[in-house]
């Protein structure tokens, strides 16, 4: 039964339900990790990005993109976006689930919707797409180089790669994410920001589509731009 598809799937499904988990618990509440901060956020996301590299491979995809920025940047094949579209739609699904009670206490709907999506610390469109390509482009070139033959010729020791990535993922946030809360994955994002425009959230404002084409096209072009700056250098 395992699959590409289903190793994007689940690995998508694990990682936002982790790191959209993460925020959850610190914004929503009641939640016992409230007010807990930045830093704790951008833990849980890079034991998120582990978890569901781990999982991804398990469950059939050597690639373990999770991201369709990352796929766009190495030119992989294009049928991993649908699964990690519907993996980030359905670890959303979960968030809302897990926190089910947590919802109806809290009133703050930007920060509801922060357990879903991101949203800029100032709202400039052309910055915060700048933020987003520079923060893909540190992740899918720092991706590419941790796995070239340069730094280790046969690839990073067995089981080793996962925790490179994550810890690549928590210095991104920890650096580059205080801008647009970093989402560096159109799934991670558009996903997420659908299960909340469709689930029955109580007390949920908006879903901010004015924003989301940022989250989206950032990615995408930071992840074009890694792949070229890889060729350009004939590495």
């Amino acid at each position: 039964m395992a699959s590409p598809f289903l190793g994007e799937f689940l690995g998508t499904l694990v990682l936002i339900l982790l790191g959209n988990g993460v925020v959850a618990g610190v914004v929503l509440d009641k939640s016992k990790a409230n007010g807990s901060g930045w830093i704790v956020i951008t833990a849980g996301w890079a034991f998120g990005v582990m978890a569901g590299v781990f999982t991804s491979i398990a469950c059939g995809s050597p690639d373990a993109h999770l991201n369709p920025a990352v796929t766009v940047g190495f030119g992989k094949r294009a049928s991993h976006i649908p699964a990690q579209m519907l993996g980030a739609l359905a670890g959303a699904t979960l968030v809302w689930l897990h926190y089910f009670p947590h919802w109806a206490e809290s009133k703050d709907e930007w920060g509801k919707l922060a357990c879903f999506c991101t949203a800029p610390a100032i709202r400039k469109s052309w910055a915060n797409l700048l933020s987003e390509m520079i923060a893909t482009w540190v992740l899918v070139f720092v991706v590419w180089a941790i796995f070239s033959k340069a730094v280790s010729p046969t690839g990073p020791a067995a089981g080793l790669g996962p925790y490179l990535v994550a810890s690549l993922v928590w210095g991104i946030g920890l650096s580059l994410g205080g801008t647009t809360g970093y989402a560096i994955n159109p799934a991670r994002d558009l996903g997420p920001r659908i299960a909340h425009a469709i689930l029955p959230i109580a007390g949920k404002g908006g879903s901010d589509w004015s924003y989301a084409a940022i989250p989206v096209i950032g990615p995408l072009l930071g992840g074009v731009l890694a792949g070229l700056t890889v060729l350009a250098l004939g590495l």
